[in-house]
């Protein structure tokens, strides 16, 4: 697998880093263009770019470079149909390039024309080799040459690292073809491995399975895969196999079905590799553009959309779920996700409301309900939507913990503690070391200054488990600020600084316990750093401005003694 990313990262620099800059003598509105789409496409706005690139080739009509920009910023955008002609266009200049090659194959396999797709060379006209072995085996069973196909997958099938991937394929395609024993015994085999342990790879298995007449054992390998977890897709699935109902294969149904799918698939791959983004949106685009009805691939596409910071466009690919898709509430959660991304939290309220009246059986769509109107201080609303949510969620389910620890937060945030601290403790029965939950209850107790050593137990157990938080951290050394213990606190709060240098409470902290031990200058430099940054990023947030205002004046001893509040217990000058 190593290798594959290797050398799917080589291709992806090819793609990113083969624009020339057009040479000045060029029209200066030209140069503008360019330089516009340059600017648009590091900045992830494809259509912007796709614009101006447009612009730019309408006064340099034969330049490569912006051919090959334009078709990039296209198929970002999924609009591959666009790509394709100036895919030809480059191939016919006698350039190379990976993203024309990509479009071509997808252009082919959209027009039916599998003969002509099998005929490419691999080494002159493809993508990637291995993929494009892949694609010439399902091109060959578009061309109805299925003995062919199979001669293809058994000479790429000793690629290292890429055996399973290319078993799993040669499995959809016979069922493609109706072969259906036959498919079932390359799965049965083993030697698919992890693919068919993904979702697609176990549905799809299942559907084999039912063509098959063995409903129960697809029931079985869906309620082992998923340890009895369902959604309304897996629902409606296993209803159907209980009722006696031979599910059609729908996975790959056609060659170009299996060729989106390989796209799809090599999608998933560079996902699981962490790679770019970016590259990774292309191959999930091909697949949607070759099989529209690919919901994996749109949910991919507007997830990698919404990583990329292109929300609206992200918002666009959910509304292509329909309300009849199984994959529905998926879709809409996403959608408001991304709505909330764009500061637009009434309309994602407003989208997972209506969700719970089309979905309100399932626990996730309340719990996302109640995170994003907590995220809008209706901490009243937020506790009903978890409270819905916690009773739709089965007692030992793990992931109840979450649920009671975000509705403590709730609780805290609408001054209800003592119900704070009850939920709080029921996330700890369940998930006793969970350091968000240690270091959330442990500092609630020493802002409220009780229990300090049970506190401080809890908060030293959260460091343990999350040394690098600097949040965590933070409390810790503010345990010992309250305990009177501040040459322990110096220590604790200059690591959370370091982990956190820019918050603003970490900032505030040190500063309060920089003047406890006398360092009283550095106190007043930390506070002007807490200030500064409550001002700049002008966020709700713990650390009140009027409070670090007024002790840059009087200093801490005499804010204290305003406030009403205990002395500190130790104090130097310097």
């Amino acid at each position: 697998m190593r290798n594959f990313l290797t050398t799917v990262s080589a291709a992806a620099l090819g793609l990113t880093l083969s624009v020339a800059v057009p040479s000045y003598s060029h029209a200066q509105s030209l140069a503008g263009s360019y330089l516009a789409g340059r600017s648009a496409s590091v900045n992830n706005d494809y259509a912007l770019a796709a614009q101006y690139y447009a612009s730019a080739l309408a006064r340099d009509p034969k330049n490569v470079e912006l051919m090959d920009n334009a078709t990039l910023s296209y198929l970002a955008l999924g609009d591959v149909k666009r790509a394709v002609p100036l895919g030809k266009a480059i191939i016919a200049a006698g350039q190379n390039s990976q993203a024309a090659r990509m479009v071509i194959t997808a252009g082919l396999a959209a027009d039916g024309k599998f003969e002509e797709l099998a005929q490419q060379e691999v080494q002159s006209d493809g993508i990637s080799p291995w993929l494009d072995g892949l694609v010439k085996a399902w091109a060959l069973i578009g061309a109805d040459d299925v003995d062919a196909a199979m001669k293809q997958f058994d000479s790429i099938s000793t690629d290292s690292g890429m055996e399973g991937i290319i078993s799993f394929h040669r499995a959809l395609a016979l069922a493609t073809v109706g072969r259906y024993a036959e498919s079932e015994a390359v799965f049965d085999s083993g030697v698919v491995g992890a693919a068919a342990r993904t979702r697609r790879g176990v549905l799809a298995r299942a559907e084999i399975l039912s063509q098959l007449d063995r409903n129960e054992e697809a029931v079985a390998l869906i309620s082992n895969t998923f340890n009895g977890s369902t959604d309304p897709e897996l629902d409606m699935l296993i209803a159907r196999f209980n009722a006696g109902e031979k599910v059609p294969f729908t996975h790959a149904p056609t060659a170009r079905a299996g060729l989106a799918e390989v796209f799809y698939t090599f999608a998933a791959l560079l996902r699981a590799e962490r790679a770019s983004d970016y590259y990774t949106l292309l191959y999930a685009r091909v697949a949607r553009y070759l099989r529209p009805d690919h919901i994996d691939a749109l949910l991919m596409s507007a997830g990698l959309l919404e990583d990329l910071g292109q929300y609206e466009l992200a918002i666009d690919e959910y509304r292509g779920v329909g309300a009849e898709n199984s994959a529905y509430h998926v879709a809409e959660l996403g959608r408001a996700a991304a709505l909330r991304r764009l500061e637009k939290a009434d309309q994602a309220i407003e989208v997972l409301n209506q969700l719970t009246r089309t979905h309100g059986e399932m626990a996730v769509v309340h719990s996302t309900l109640g995170d994003t109107l907590r995220a809008q201080d209706e901490d009243q609303a937020a506790i009903a939507a978890y409270s819905q949510a916690l009773e739709l969620t089965k007692d030992g389910d793990q992931r109840k913990w979450y649920l009671l620890f975000s509705r403590g937060i709730a609780f805290s945030q609408d001054g209800e503690g003592v119900a704070a601290e009850a939920d709080f403790r029921a996330a700890l029965e369940i998930n006793p070391d969970q350091p968000q939950v240690l270091n959330y209850l442990g500092y609630s107790l020493v802002e409220e200054k009780r229990k300090l050593d049970e506190a401080l137990d809890m908060i030293e157990r959260a460091v343990k488990a999350s040394p690098n938080s600097g949040y965590i951290v933070d409390s810790l050394g503010w345990v010992y600020y309250r305990l009177g213990r501040y040459d322990e606190a110096v220590t604790q709060m200059e690591r959370a600084v370091e982990l956190e240098a820019v918050d603003p409470v970490v900032n505030d902290h040190l500063g309060d316990v920089y003047w406890a031990v006398g360092r009283n200058r550095e106190a007043l430099f930390q506070w002007r750093r807490a200030l500064s940054f409550v001002e700049f990023t002008k966020t709700d947030t713990e650390a009140d401005p009027d409070r670090i205002r007024r002790k840059l004046e009087v200093g801490l001893d005499v804010v204290l003694q305003e406030e009403g509040a205990d002395p500190l217990k130790v104090a130097s000058d310097e």
